[in-house]
């Protein structure tokens, strides 16, 4: 019989899986809610991006309007997300904004996400009128609706 002497349970090992059960589901408990915390931080931060890419495409669209009117639109776009404006530059037709998304995590954490976006007209200098290459090949192709000449 293992475990015992002369018939008698050994007093020292009673109740010790239930102590580290315990202890194995605290560290568990603990993990889920540091998971979470990380997953509601990650969903701020794709939110205050996502508003940011928003707002600043619809500042560059009222761009011609002015600087006032791009980004009165940009934070009616963001407002629209769930966010706020912390700034909004327009340079050109160029239109940048900064937004700010609150982190709603657990009621003792709190914090803000931040997301950064640029839009604007594309760059001079560019692929060449009607062909562009070929991501991970040496072959050229015509883009769509610049092509000059047929296909090829």
């Amino acid at each position: 019989m293992s475990g015992t002497a002369g018939g008698r349970r050994a007093v020292g090992d009673a109740g010790s899986a239930t102590v580290l059960a315990a202890a194995a589901v605290g560290v568990l408990v603990c993990l889920l809610g540091l998971g979470l915390q990380l997953g509601a931080a990650t969903l701020a931060r794709h939110r205050a991006e996502t508003a940011a890419d928003l707002a600043a495409l619809a500042g560059a669209r009222e761009a011609v309007r002015g600087a006032d009117v791009a980004c009165a639109r940009a934070r009616e776009v963001a407002a629209g997300n769930g966010a706020d404006v912390a700034d909004c530059a327009v340079e050109g037709w160029t239109v940048t904004v900064i937004t700010t998304y609150p982190c709603r995590c657990l009621p003792s954490v709190s914090g803000e996400a931040t997301g950064r976006a640029r839009a604007g007209p594309v760059a001079v200098g560019g692929p060449p009128s009607g062909r562009a290459r070929v991501t991970g090949g040496d072959r050229e192709v015509n883009t769509p609706g610049r092509a000059e000449g047929g296909p090829g």
